[in-house]
C-alpha cells in the first residue's frame, strides 16, 4: 500500500494468506490450546473469554480506526495490524508452553492431518456420538452464517433510509454490536450459576432472535439501538457449542476438531455472505430489513439442533459446593434417627398399626 503497488500485488497477498490458513487458522490453534490446557467444566467460560477478546479488539478498532483512517489514512492502521500480528507470532514461539505431552514427532506437508480430520466425521466409528458431533456442527454453521450475513449488511442498512445515519452513528452503531461480546461473557458467566450449558445456549439464541426481529422492523434511531442492546446474550451460544464438540473428542484429536471447526467458519463466511448479500437487494421492494427477519427464523434451527441435556428437566444444577456435600453425603451415608418419642408411645398403645408397618417395611423391631 505505501508504494502504491498495482492491485494484482493485493490479490497476491490474500492468495498467501489462505494458503497458510489465514485468520481462521489462528482461532483454531487458539481453541485447540484453551481445550487442551482447560478441565471440561471450566472449559465454556475460557472459550468464552476468548471470543470476548475477538469482540473488545473489534469494538476498539470500530471507534478508534475511522478517525485513525481520516487523520493518517489507509497505511498506519496496517502497520499496526502488522506489528500486532509479528508480536503474537513471537510469543506464541518464544513463550508459550507445549499443551500436549509428550510431544510426538511429526512432518509439516503430510495427508495424515487431513485425515485425521475426516476419521472425526467418519460413520460408525463413534456411534451416537458421532450424530452428535454432526448435529452440533450443523448448529454451528447455522449460528455462525447469520452472524456472519447480518453484520455484513449492517452498515448498508444504516446507510439507508429511514434511518441515514452518518459516520458517528454508524461508528456507535458497530461499538454496541461488539458489546455484546462483553455482555454475553458476564451472562454466560451468571447463568453458569444456575443453569446448564445447554439452556444457556438457548437463551443466547432468544436474544440473537428477539435482536434480529428488533433490527429488522427499526425505522427510527432509539429502535435500532433497542435491537443491538437485545443482543446482549447473543454470543453465548458458540462458545457453548465449541466447548460441547470438544467434550466429544479424545484430548489428543482437539487440533483436529477446532481444524475442522475452522474450516466450517471459513464455509460460513462465504455462505452467508451468497446468501444475505443476494437476498438484500431483492427484498427492498417489499420488505429492507427481510434479510435479518430471515437470519431470526433461521436461528430457530439450532434451537431444535442442540436441545440442553435430557437429564434436567428444568435446566437447574446445583453449586458446585451443594454438588460436592451431595457426594460427600452418597458415600457416607447418616444413620437413621430414631423415630420420635410420640411415634413409640403410639406404637406401643396400637400394636395393630405396627403390625401393619411391619409387612410394608419388612422390619417388626423397634
Amino acid at each position: 500500500m505505501s508504494l502504491r503497488l498495482p492491485v494484482a500485488w493485493l490479490l497476491l497477498g490474500r492468495i498467501l494468506a489462505g494458503l497458510s490458513g489465514d485468520y481462521n487458522l489462528i482461532l483454531a490453534a487458539s481453541f485447540a490450546y484453551t481445550a487442551d490446557v482447560s478441565d471440561r467444566r471450566g472449559r465454556t467460560f475460557r472459550v468464552a473469554v476468548l471470543e470476548a477478546c475477538l469482540g473488545l479488539a473489534g469494538m476498539g478498532a470500530s471507534l478508534l480506526g475511522g478517525q485513525w483512517r481520516h487523520a493518517q489514512g489507509y497505511a498506519a492502521p496496517f502497520w499496526l495490524a502488522f506489528s500486532a500480528s509479528l508480536a503474537a507470532a513471537l510469543y506464541a514461539a518464544v513463550c508459550m508452553r507445549e499443551s500436549v505431552a509428550p510431544r510426538q514427532p511429526t512432518r509439516l506437508l503430510t495427508l495424515r492431518h487431513y485425515a485425521s480430520v475426516l476419521r472425526l466425521y467418519a460413520p460408525g466409528a463413534r456411534g451416537w456420538e458421532w450424530r452428535k458431533l454432526l448435529l452440533y456442527s450443523l448448529a454451528f454453521f447455522l449460528v455462525v452464517s447469520v452472524h456472519f450475513g447480518a453484520s455484513d449488511l449492517l452498515v448498508l442498512y444504516e446507510l439507508s433510509t429511514p434511518l441515514c445515519w452518518g459516520s458517528e452513528l454508524i461508528g456507535y452503531g458497530s461499538a454496541a454490536h461488539y458489546l455484546a461480546y462483553l455482555s454475553s461473557l458476564l451472562g454466560l458467566r451468571l447463568l453458569q450459576n444456575c443453569l446448564e450449558d445447554g439452556w444457556v445456549a438457548e437463551a443466547g439464541l432468544l436474544s440473537n432472535v428477539l435482536g434480529l426481529g428488533a433490527i429488522a422492523l427499526a425505522s427510527t434511531t432509539p429502535l435500532m439501538f433497542t435491537g443491538y442492546g437485545l443482543l446482549f446474550l447473543s454470543m453465548t451460544v458458540t462458545p457453548v457449542i465449541r466447548s460441547k464438540l470438544s467434550r466429544l473428542v479424545d484430548e489428543k484429536e482437539q487440533g483436529a476438531l477446532f481444524a475442522a471447526v475452522a474450516c466450517v467458519e471459513g464455509l460460513c463466511s462465504l455462505v452467508a455472505t451468497g446468501v444475505f448479500n443476494s437476498l438484500y437487494p431483492a427484498s427492498l421492494s417489499f420488505m429492507k430489513g427481510f434479510p435479518f427477519l430471515f437470519g431470526a427464523v433461521l436461528l430457530l434451527v439450532p434451537a431444535q439442533l442442540s436441545p440442553p441435556a435430557a437429564s434436567s428437566k428444568l435446566g437447574f444444577q446445583l453449586p458446585p459446593s451443594m454438588e460436592a456435600k451431595q457426594s460427600l453425603l452418597a458415600r457416607n451415608p447418616p444413620e437413621p434417627s430414631p423415630p420420635p418419642l410420640i411415634c413409640l408411645i403410639f406404637f406401643k398403645s396400637h400394636p395393630s398399626c405396627w403390625l401393619s408397618l411391619s409387612h410394608v417395611g419388612g422390619s417388626s423391631t423397634v
